[in-house]
Order: structure tokens, then sequence, then C-alpha cells
């Protein structure tokens, strides 16, 4: 068999049904361990935006957010979207929808996990992530077994790998394909150089730097982006409520919707629209837990809270807005698939957003740009992180080197291969973090309730953080 086929086989199959199962199962077992969470999604967002200065920690709670967020909402949250809507119907868009909510609960789960665990390292900074959650949890007499220790490898190994295609090759391809197809003179080895120096600038600065980039960056681009997607909906209004009746319809009766244009069925709708969902906000993957162990919070419980309005800006939010942008958009142009322009979701989002006169395309193409951006700097993190754990702190200058020199490849055309690949470790970084995080519900649920449910959300967890020691 051809190796690349066969690595495309792997790929459609762990991100297939049984990575949905595990996912969204975990989502849903979570969300009634930790007594629907979600219900304090209000106080999570006021946390969000609450300083905690006397808190051990390295950054803000916001700023650990907007970190996360940058690594979180990209592409996938534009393109993505369509790209399930074509697949799977438009039913894909509520199922889509439905991740993000029962997600909160495994992204406040596994960053409780994430953060309880957290060490220092020789030069106090915070570090934290499913490794440390492996490592420290089931220590006795100051030794892990060695299954814990398989465990916070093969997630560090994939978490790594995954870094530098999701994270960075496939990002600077994405700002590269949006910049020459709107402005087709520009050379993709300048637009790389540009990259290069773009991402430079930031990520050798370290979390702060990056995490005060991010506090800016994300929020401007979100409200851009949201605001681009209202205007669409206005100017669809009499449309977006048969796209709401025809998103739960089609998610719950095998429908074919426009004429047969779109992919059809109940089972196609669940099967997109969660792959797409838990893609997106990455309730699961271990991404975020690792850059919200920095911030400064008191007690787990409430950098949890805080990082699960990640979920729900990420999925609940954007991606539902894009979802009834799209639809709405199909009804009112019915012709749209039939003309042939539609041939992938990048397409039909170009169309929706092409409907807003003069404006409209510059917004989604440096929405795109930003998103694509930050996706690059929130994920440098995470690679660094893990990179330093398999192999000592000398090891995170070389990965940033390297890690900006996969940017430049990927802006002037590294191939799908490398993508492939780092989808397929993308997916398995899931499974060891999954793990922990199921063997710990029981801890979680237990000091959830005191913390949250108790009313103890201002208590201050005096654990004392161990020091790593340095390799």
């Amino acid at each position: 068999m051809d190796i690349v086929q066969l690595i495309t086989d792997i790929d459609a199959f762990v991100w297939g049904p049984p990575m949905i199962v595990i996912l969204l199962g975990s989502h849903l077992f979570l969300t009634f361990r930790t007594g629907f969470i979600q219900r304090k999604l209000p106080t999570a967002i006021k946390l969000s935006v609450t300083k905690d200065p006397d808190a051990p920690g390295d950054i803000s709670q916001f700023g650990a957010l907007c970190t996360a967020l940058s690594a979180t909402i990209g592409t996938g949250n534009i393109v993505g979207v369509a790209t399930a809507i074509l697949a799977g119907g438009p039913g894909a868009v509520l199922w889509m929808w439905l991740t993000g909510v029962f997600g909160m609960a495994t992204k406040y789960s596994e960053t409780f996990a994430a953060v309880k665990y957290r060490v220092k390292d020789h030069n106090g900074n915070m570090l934290g992530g499913a490794m440390y959650a492996w490592c420290r949890a089931f220590e006795k007499d100051g030794k892990t077994p060695w299954w814990g220790l398989l465990g916070a490898g093969a997630f560090a190994l994939f978490a790594t790998i995954a870094s530098f295609g999701i994270g960075s090759a496939v990002q600077s391809s994405a700002m590269t394909g949006i910049i020459t197809s709107n402005f087709p003179g520009i050379p993709t080895w300048g637009i790389g150089l540009a990259i290069v120096i773009m991402v430079s600038i930031v990520i050798f600065g370290g979390v702060k730097v990056i995490s005060k980039v991010c506090e800016k960056l994300v929020p401007f681009m979100a409200i851009a982006y949201a605001w681009g997607c209202i205007v669409i909906i206005g100017m669809n209004w009499e449309y977006v409520w048969p796209a709401i009746c025809l998103i739960f319809e089609c998610a719950f009766t095998p429908k074919a919707a426009f004429g047969g244009a779109v992919g059809s069925g109940i089972m196609m709708a669940l099967q997109f629209g969660c792959a797409r969902g838990l893609f997106s906000n990455e309730s699961g993957l271990g991404s975020a837990p690792i850059v919200a162990s920095a911030a400064s919070t008191r007690n787990p419980a409430r950098q949890a809270l805080v990082s699960m309005t990640g979920t729900f800006w990420d999925t609940v939010v954007i991606c539902a807005l894009t979802g009834i942008v799209l639809v709405s958009t199909l009804i009112a142009n019915p012709g749209i698939l039939e003309s042939g322009q539609i041939k992938a979701g990048a397409d039909l989002t170009s169309a929706a957003f092409a409907s807003i006169p003069y404006v409209g395309t510059p917004i989604l193409v440096i929405g795109m740009i930003l998103f694509a951006y930050s996706t690059i700097l929130g994920w440098s993190y995470y690679g660094n992180r893990c990179a330093a754990y398999l192999f000592g702190k000398h090891a995170v200058r070389p990965y940033q080197v390297l890690y900006v020199i996969v940017a430049f490849l990927g802006a002037i055309g590294i191939g799908d291969l490398v993508w492939t690949i780092s989808d397929i470790t993308n997916a398995l970084m899931a499974v060891p973090n999954i793990i922990v995080v199921l063997m710990l519900s029981g801890l979680i649920a237990r000091e959830t309730k005191h913390y949250v449910w108790d009313k103890n959300l201002d208590e201050v967890d005096e654990t004392p953080i161990p020091v790593l020691e340095s390799k």
C-alpha cells in the first residue's frame, strides 16, 4: 500500500467514530460528574476578567484564556463549520454546538487537573499539563510508576509533533493561500519570511510576551469577526428563523437540504458536526491546560472555570454564529450551490461574507490571517512546554527555531503529508489526556463540590507547589 494513502487512512480512522465516542462520551460523563458545571458560566465569565494578583502564577487569568483562545479560535471556526455543513448538512451545526456545551465540562476538568498538579522550574516559572498530572497524581514515595511516565511521555511527544503541523505549517499555509488569492503578485517566500519575523518577535519572548500580545489580539479579532457575522445575519434576517428550524430538523431527521446538494442523514450530521466541533474547541485534547497552568489563581477551580469559557466563546458563540450565517445565506441564495462556485468550505464562507458590500471580503481575509497567526503563537507555547518536558530546558530554543522554520516551509508549500501526520498526533494526544482526567474525575468532583458548589472559590490552596529538578 502507498505510504501516503496509509497515513491518510490512519488519519480518517483516528478522527472517525472511535474518537467521537471517546471525546463526546467524556464530555457527557464529566458534565454529570461535575454537577453540570456549565451552570456556573456567568461566574466563570466574571472570573475571566478578574485579576488575582496575589496568587501564584506567571500571567493573568485573562492572559491565559486569551493565549488558549488564540490557539483554539482559528480557521476551523470559519472554514471548518462550512466543511461540516457541506458534508453533513445543516444539522451538523447543532451537533457542533452541543459538543461545545458539553465540552465545557471536559475543559474545566482537564484544566483543574493541570493546575492542581503544576510544578515550578528552577526559575520559579509555572509548568503544567497532562504530563505533570500523570507524573504527580500517582506518585508513591516520590516515584511515578512506569505507566504514569508512559502516559506523560506519550502526551508530550504527540503534542510536540502536532504543534509543528497544526500550530505552524498548516496555519502559515492558510495565511499564504489567503494572501496570494487576493494579491496574486506577492511571492510565497516573501510571505513566509514576514510570518517568520512576526512570529519570532513574539514567541522568543516567552509566555509573558505571548500572553500580552494575545490579550490585545484575540478580543479584537473575535469581536471583528462576530460583527461581520451579525451584519450578515441582519441582512438575511427573514431567513434566520428558517435557518435555525432547518438546522434542528436536519439534526434529527434524514432530510436532504438545498435540493440534495449537501450531505444529509442523521449520522452524517452527527459525525461531521461532532468531529468539527471537537476539533475546533480542543476540549479533551489537553492543549489549553498547558498555558492555564501558568495563570495566577488562588485555587484550581478558579482557573478551570475561566478556561471553560474558552469552549463557550469558541464553539457555542463563534461556531454557532458562523453556522447561522452560512445556512441563512444558502437559503437566501438557493442557486449558489448549483452554480458550481462552491467546491469547498472556504468557497461557501467567502460567498457569505462577499454579500456584505465593500467590507465583507476584507473582514474575512483579515480575520482568517489573524486567526491563523494567533494559532501559531498559542501552539508555539504548547509545543515548547512539551519539548522541555521531554528533553529538558535546553530544548526550548532549538524547538522555537525549528518551529519558525516549519512555519516558513508551510508558507512556501510543504505539502499535505505533514498536515496529515500532525492531525493524527493531534488526535492521539487526546487519549492519554482523557485517560488521566477520567482517572482523576473522582478527585475533581470532590474538590469541585468544595470550591464551587460549597461556595469556597475565594479560598487559597495552600498546597506547596514542588520545584522541578532541572535537566
